[in-house]
Formats: C-alpha cells, structure tokens, sequence
C-alpha cells in the first residue's frame, strides 16, 4: 500500500492531484507549521495578462499551525476572487463545471484555513474522479515531532509499506530511517503536460482550475498523461 501526505493547499496545481492519483491513502498534513508565502493560501491562474495570485488573507501569527491559522474574513476576498474567476474563466468551455464548487466556496463562512483547503482538495478531487481516500492527519491522533519520523508513523497507521514523496524530499529525508522501519521511498517526478488554455501562449503550473475549465472530463486524463 502507498501513502502520501502533503500540507492542504488552496485550489492546488497538477502535480499535487497527480500524487494524490497515484496513492492508496492521501493525509492531508494540517497539524504542522503554517508557512507564509508558500501556497496553503493562495495559488495562479492564468489572465488575458499573464499569471494572477488568488491569496486568502489570513491572522497569521508564530509558530501557529496550519489548522490554528484564521482566515480574515474582514477582507473581501471572496469577492475579489469570484470576479478574477469570472473575468478569466467565464467564456471557458467547461465553465459550469466548477459553477458550484465555487458557490461552495465564496458563499460558506470559513474560519480558519485548513477548513477551507480541506474542503477545496477534497471536492476537487472528486470533481476530477479521483477516489483515493483523503484522510485529515489531525483526526488521526498523535504522531511524533520529528518530520521524517512523522510520516513513518503515518505510514505505519495505515499499514502501508511504501511512501509516496515529492521529487524535494531527496534533499532533506533521512532516508536510512525509512529502511530501518521497513518503508519503501518512491519520488514523484512529475512532468507538466502542455494543454490548450485560454489566452494564447501555454503556461503551466496554474491552479488545476485552469485544467478543468479548458479540458472538463478530460482533465484526469491529461492531468496523468506524464
């Protein structure tokens, strides 16, 4: 059996379905530090002027974990978002496909970050047909500080032999306590696909957003296709 596990993120590109495809388990990690300016708030979708960040504003203080974060909702960004979406994305050919996710999305009051992201993979998984079971490692009980040690001990929950990581993890794992514990690593390599988008010249590493609203059912499809 093959876990992986990755922070939630919000509207996430490929490469994180892709990882999800390819496992028997996926944990959601949102029992770990927050990290400011990396993607457990914000993600890219591609405009008529190139790249646009949708960032979720949020009360961020250290070292808080990621399912401690709020979201600040004083902040209009739901509006900001749902007008991007709609300038960029309302003549895409498979517009109504996301209509209600989105309604989900910017008409739900969500509290604290986590809540949101775990709800953004979980249906966005399902919309792409991915049925790997996605797990919340806050709901799993408690699991050891140590990073490496931590996803051992994930693993071990679920009886898998076999951990799924980001190509990044060869730079940072300690990879003779995953064979010492009887763990097999495999490494993502994930190569983008080029697919058709709107507004001319192809660009990649984009919300999976961009992917459904250019390619509908097809998406899982191209999404693997590397």
């Amino acid at each position: 059996m093959i876990v992986a596990v990755h922070q939630p993120q919000y509207l996430p590109w490929l490469g994180y379905f892709d990882k999800i495809n390819r496992a028997d388990i996926f944990v959601l990690l949102d029992n770990v530090q927050f990290k400011k300016n990396e993607w457990q708030n914000r993600n890219r979708i591609k405009t008529a002027n190139g790249r646009q960040w949708l960032t979720v504003p949020v009360l961020y203080k250290y070292p808080q974990l990621i399912n401690e974060v709020e979201i600040n909702n004083k902040d209009k960004w739901q509006h900001r978002h749902r007008q991007a979406i709609i300038s960029n994305y309302k003549k895409a050919q498979y517009w109504f496909l996301l209509e209600k996710f989105f309604e989900e999305i910017f008409l739900s009051n969500w509290q604290y970050i986590s809540q949101l992201n775990i709800h953004v993979v979980k249906r966005l998984a399902e919309l792409l047909g991915i049925t790997t079971p996605i797990r919340v490692a806050s709901e799993l009980g408690e699991f050891p500080e140590d990073p490496d040690e931590r996803l051992i001990a994930l693993a071990r929950h679920f009886n898998a032999d076999t951990y799924l990581a980001g190509g990044g993890g060869k730079g940072y794992m300690d990879m003779e306590k995953y064979t010492q514990n009887g763990i097999k690593v495999i490494f993502q390599e994930y190569e983008h696909p080029v697919y058709d988008q709107l507004f001319g010249a192809f660009e990649p590493f984009m919300s999976v957003i961009d992917l459904i609203y250019n390619h509908g059912e097809k998406s899982l499809e191209i999404l693997m296709a590397s």
